[in-house]
């Protein structure tokens, strides 16, 4: 779903200079900082490195890059 949504002007500005460095569009940087900050309140114990782990992994279920771990 789709919504249009009025946002100040100089976070639009920020996203877009994070985008281009992380090659995403500037509504997808927004998305995605939307996306850790929702995960961190409600996971206010862990660590940002470890929430950005978390969806890296998700990521590469989703595209199949996955294997099994085996402990020791």
């Amino acid at each position: 779903m789709r919504t249009a949504i009025k946002l100040d002007s100089a976070l639009v500005e920020i996203a877009h200079i994070y985008a281009q460095a992380t090659h995403r569009a500037t509504p997808k940087q927004i998305e995605h900082w939307a996306t850790l900050g929702r995960i961190a309140e409600q996971n206010p114990d862990l660590p940002y490195d470890f929430i950005l782990g978390l969806l890296q992994a998700r990521a590469q279920v989703k595209v199949g890059d996955a294997s099994e771990y085996s402990f020791g």
